[in-house]
């Protein structure tokens, strides 16, 4: 804004160590405090003496400023009232210039390979990779949103021997069942076969232990190659390593049923990813690295003849076993230098669970330590569990909460919601198009709600709320505007001159300061990798319309010029709410 230029100006010309670069910037007045905005001196105070001399010196300025309606100094922050033209100008009057003003500077935007998702093929997704794959799809789509350039990339974990298990199962009591015999989606039918694995397991192991009293101590992993079918499976996972045709065919084939029912549950979802690498293509990789690395010094060798990476604090980590044979590590060494040679990107990004927290402190220093110039821009966005009401979820019992059937339900709960408010008359293809909208849309809000570290609990009817910090809450403001401009368009209010001025009542000005900061919202959220950040400032914003709506009429303004100027305010937030709910990967529906 043109006072805050000049008044640097001014602070350059009084004080001659001012930066030349801007160094103040505009804060929310703080609550109870009057103002639009604050300015917080204890950032120039260096420059000005002291904070104290630094308020003193721009509240004097600001008091004599055209654009300045009123100015207060409170210790070593100045508040200041704006002119009512001056605050829509750089708010609601141009909207344009608003949502295009979010966009960073071409100096700071980045390539970003963003990689999410990584499921397995021996099962469908579950809540736990709606958690993942809403966080990695909405910081793609927020990272985007202010100007870098994004590429998104899944892993899939196609091989080994928890693949093994559902083939294994699979041969012994699949009796040529395709989803299409069986009407049951790809995934899911892959994933019925690797719970009933687990169920013979357990049950082996128990007569096991039952016939053999000295290993009632040991657990299952232990005990697996004790039993006739770990070792089936064993022998299978050596088979498909050695290329054996039969095991490869049927590998394929169960992989086939799995991708495709993966592509359903993204395509709902709204993912498109850029490139899918498979650890079947990749498993290999990084032994090359590890030989050059050992040359260089970066790695030791055991007595045993492992080779390893000495860590430190963190460690020593093996990156090859004794046998020559990789670990996990080693074939993400190889992967992200793999990713990094095909895209070249400034910053690469995991979102991986944190009980992978160590692992990722692990492979970033030892890519640092193997002189990738690179690997100094690589970052873990490390999440929480995702629990539900009832407890945590258990994927080898068959407990968990699979992704369709949790899109399901969250449809038919936004359904009934939506009857409930009066959406009788609506067509069926319309109803579910809506509640699809609105379900999806209070599951993301929802999981994207809280910093991605929280441990969270997931109740679906609790997110569908109307009321409270919800996604349709958010949504609904969004349709209550359209509703109003509908109406508003009828009345031919829309396309008038527009008088700001009229716009003075604390709960219009409210509504102008929040959305000025929708750019700084966004930029914060994507420099922090947060996009909780943004669902806050929506949730404000939707706050601050609710308050204006209940005190300000728009429709039932005292004279039309009014109306018209609260609709322009009001169409402002719509748009900004629409804007951010699109940049969360959410959809906004036209009626509610």
């Amino acid at each position: 804004m043109k006072f805050l230029t000049d008044l640097e100006t001014f602070l350059r010309s009084r004080f001659p160590s001012y930066p030349a670069e801007s160094a103040l910037t505009l804060e929310p007045c703080p609550a109870g405090q009057e103002g639009d905005f604050t300015l917080n001196c204890f950032k120039i105070s260096r420059f000005c003496g002291n904070p104290m001399a630094a308020a003193q010196a721009v509240a004097e300025y600001l008091a004599g400023h055209d654009d300045v309606e009123k100015v207060s100094a409170v210790k070593a922050f100045v508040n200041l009232t704006l002119k009512a033209e001056v605050l829509y100008r750089a708010s609601a009057a141009d909207m344009e210039a608003l949502l295009a003003g979010v966009t960073l500077p071409e100096a700071d935007r980045r390539r970003v390979l963003i990689e999410f998702s990584a499921p397995n093929t021996n099962k469908p997704q579950h809540l736990g990779h709606v958690r993942n794959n809403t966080l990695g799809m909405a910081l793609a789509s927020l990272l985007k949103r202010v100007g870098h350039d994004v590429i998104e990339v899944n892993l899939v974990n196609d091989r080994g021997i928890h693949i093994c298990k559902s083939m294994t199962s699979y041969q012994i009591a699949g009796e040529g069942k395709t989803p299409e015999s069986t009407g049951i989606k790809g995934d899911h039918l892959v994933g019925n076969f690797y719970v009933e694995y687990n169920k013979m397991l357990s049950a082996e192991i128990a007569k096991l232990k039952a016939e053999k009293p000295e290993l009632a101590d040991k657990d299952s992993e232990e005990l697996f190659l004790e039993t006739a079918l770990g070792q089936r499976t064993q022998a299978m996972l050596q088979k498909w390593e050695a290329g054996d045709e039969e095991v490869r065919a049927l590998w394929k084939m169960m992989n086939s049923w799995v991708f495709a029912g993966f592509a359903e549950t993204y395509t709902r979802m709204g993912i498109e990813f850029d490139h899918t690498y498979l650890e079947s293509e990749t498993y290999l990789l990084g032994k090359d690295i590890i030989a050059s690395g050992l040359e260089r010094g970066v790695f030791t060798k055991r007595e045993d003849g492992a080779v390893i990476c000495d860590l430190g604090k963190m460690g020593k980590k093996v990156v090859l076993r004794s046998d020559g044979t990789s670990v996990y590590i080693t074939q993400d060494i190889g992967t992200t230098q793999l990713k990094y040679n095909d895209y070249k990107p400034q910053k690469m990004v995991w979102v991986v669970g944190d009980e992978q927290n160590l692992h990722f402190q692990m492979l970033f220093e030892i890519m640092k330590r193997l002189g990738f110039d690179w690997a100094k821009d690589l970052f873990h966005l490390s999440y929480g569990m995702v629990n539900l009401p009832n407890g945590r979820m258990k994927s080898r019992e068959g407990t968990v909460v699979d992704a369709d059937d949790l899109f399901d339900e969250m449809a038919a709960l936004a359904a009934a919601a939506c009857k409930e408010r009066g959406g009788e008359e609506l067509s069926e293809d319309e109803l579910k198009l809506r509640s699809e909208i609105i379900g999806l849309g209070a599951l993301k809000f929802m999981l994207l709600k809280f910093n991605a570290k929280t441990t969270i609990t997931f109740d679906p009817a609790a997110s569908l709320k109307f009321e409270g910090d919800t996604g349709p809450y958010v949504q609904y403001v969004a349709a209550r505007i359209s509703s109003i401009e509908r109406k508003a368009a009828e009345r031919g209010l829309n396309g008038r001159d527009i008088d700001w001025q009229l716009l003075d009542t604390p709960f219009e000005r409210e509504l102008a300061v929040k959305l000025y900061f929708y750019g700084a919202a966004l930029r914060q959220a994507a420099e922090r990798n947060d996009c909780s950040g943004l669902v806050e400032y929506l949730l404000d914003l939707c706050k601050a319309f609710n308050r204006f709506y209940r005190e300000c009429p728009v429709l039932a303004a005292e004279n039309e010029a009014l109306a018209a100027a609260r609709l322009a305010l009001a169409s402002a937030v719509r748009r900004v709410v629409a804007d951010g709910l699109n940049t969360l990967t959410i959809g906004v529906p036209e009626a509610m």
